[in-house]
């Protein structure tokens, strides 16, 4: 009996935008045999206490992913889908070279390319909305644009604005959209953001994946160019490679596998 659930509950946690350990973002990855209750996920994913924990079951060819945040369930996670296809084909499938999830945001394929790992993501649709007094009284700055898609996009005067920004977590969740994002033009790179997500109770998200499906969508038209370097200036710091292709962000990133635990639940 223990055999059988250590096999069913076997968690990696894999550090997503990175080359090395203690860097990027972490992901908890469990690939289970059957689904177990939504219930027992949510409560995976509070002890696991990391920004997200994603959960997925091989149904035919493709594998079914699901994602939480300490406070539920999510339509759309970057760095987790990247981190669990680094298991699958790093780990329990190496002869292969990509993998299909079904997902709430529909079939998103993730194909290794040497060390990176390439996510086929959909755009968010981006609509300009006004520089208000409660957004510019949340983030502690003033932005020079702001842009809403699931998320809200704050666009910053520089790198430093970004990097140093402290922003008023209590009142980032009075604001519209589900995270919000500061984002500006980079100096090594092509741009540099962060991200905050206190509604899905997490400060500060290390490198967020689809919040790259606002923040390419955005430099992209900007920039007059269609391939992009992004780093994500959090404390941890994490590099995504992307490119924009019609309504599609491909997304391409490193990953480091940090710890393998069986565990023991019922």
């Amino acid at each position: 009996c223990i055999k059988e659930r250590r096999a069913a509950m076997r968690q990696y946690i894999v550090d997503a935008f990175t080359d090395k350990i203690f860097s990027g973002n972490p992901a908890a990855i469990c690939i289970l045999d059957n689904w177990i209750s939504e219930e027992m996920m949510k409560n995976i994913t509070i002890e696991n206490n990391l920004s997200e924990t994603a959960f997925a079951v091989k149904e035919g060819k493709q594998y079914h992913l699901r994602w939480f945040t300490p406070e539920g369930e999510i339509n759309l996670c970057g760095h987790a889908t990247l981190a669990c296809a680094f298991v699958i084909l790093t780990q329990l499938e190496k002869d292969k070279d990509c993998v299909v999830f079904s997902t709430l945001s529909g079939e998103l394929a993730v194909t290794r390319k040497g060390e990176l790992f390439e996510m086929d993501f959909p755009a968010y649709e981006l609509k300009p909305v006004s520089v208000t007094p409660e957004i510019t009284d949340a983030i502690q700055a003033v932005p020079k644009e702001v842009w809403m898609g699931r998320d809200l996009l704050c666009i910053l005067d520089g790198e430093d604005a970004v990097k140093s920004l402290v922003p008023d977590l209590d009142k980032i969740k009075k604001l519209d959209g589900l995270l919000l994002h500061v984002t500006a033009q980079g100096t090594d790179t092509d741009c540099v953001s962060r991200t905050f997500a206190p509604k899905c109770g997490v400060s500060e998200d290390p490198v967020c994946g689809s919040g790259h499906c606002h923040i390419i969508p955005y430099w992209t038209k900007t920039l007059q160019k269609n391939t992009l370097t992004s780093y994500q200036a959090s404390r941890r710091g994490g590099t995504l490679y992307c490119r924009m292709e019609g309504d599609r962000v491909i997304l391409s990133g490193k990953a480091a596998l940090y710890s393998v635990a069986e565990l023991f639940i019922h």
